[in-house]
């Protein structure tokens, strides 16, 4: 890692740090930047998750008020999320290094268009929910559907993670869970939960550039406190536009280029 490299992606990690605790979407920026600093795809991703994870547990921290969920529905998403989170990282670590860059492009896709139109999927599922259970399902259905649910987003946040938020919130509403900050307080705890598993699996094959991870984690965690201050002066929408715009244009370079 030359210091060129090393001043870029810093400032990558910062900027995801605080896109992260205003909007989300900060991989799109620290993800990619890895891989133009030279570091394969596949440890960019896992060295993408260790650098960002640190704050997504600090974030837990701040919601500790909020967590006002029914115990099984606890215990049964975290179950999920750990398990569908191991099996993810373990795919990606399987995964041949030309087959994902064959999917990054698709992966990006997918990612970007979550964060672009999660809102009006929340909804529709919603709407969905209601018109076919209605009030008439038994108790343990939606807790069996959004188990299940939650066990296929955690095993793609496992194996790349783009717009895994936007799913749990979709999911969680499922569940009949109406309150934000509630439902953000157990998406920040089940997306620590999956990213935490994965770095475990991570470390442990070895699949993480340690130089760039500490140097991103150190700027991420600047960015993240830095983030959460000027998003009170900052209007959300700017800076989601921000996002989407830098998402798309990921998207198109590596359809481009892969």
């Amino acid at each position: 890692m030359t210091f060129p490299q090393a001043v870029l992606l810093f400032l990558a990690a910062l900027i995801a740090g605080a896109l992260n605790s205003v909007a989300g979407g900060g991989s799109f920026i620290s993800f990619p930047t890895l891989m133009f600093t030279g570091v394969p795809p596949i440890n960019a991703n896992a060295t993408n998750t260790v650098s960002l994870w640190p704050g997504s547990v600090a974030s837990v921290g701040a919601y500790r008020k909020e967590f006002k969920t029914e115990p099984l529905l606890l215990v049964i998403l975290s179950a999920a999320s750990l398990v569908g989170g191991l099996a993810g990282a373990l795919l990606l670590l399987r995964t041949p290094e030309i087959v994902f860059l064959r999917l990054l492009p698709w992966l990006l896709l997918v990612a970007t268009l979550l964060f672009t139109f999660g809102r009006s999927l929340t909804t529709r599922l919603q709407a969905l929910m209601r018109r076919h259970l209605g009030e008439s399902a038994a108790p343990w259905v939606p807790l069996v559907g959004v188990g299940l649910l939650q066990l296929v987003i955690a095993t793609y946040g496992g194996y790349f993670g783009g717009g895994i938020g936007i799913l749990m919130l979709a999911a969680l509403s499922l569940t009949g869970m109406t309150n934000i900050h509630t439902m953000n307080a157990l998406k920040t705890l089940l997306a620590s939960l999956i990213n935490g598993i994965a770095v475990v699996a991570f470390i442990l094959a070895r699949a993480v550039f340690w130089p760039q991870a500490l140097l991103m984690i150190v700027a991420a965690v600047i960015g993240g406190y830095g983030g959460a201050y000027f998003a009170q002066k900052l209007d959300p929408r700017l800076v989601r536009g921000f996002v989407i715009l830098v998402g798309f244009t990921m998207t198109i370079y590596f359809f481009i280029r892969y």
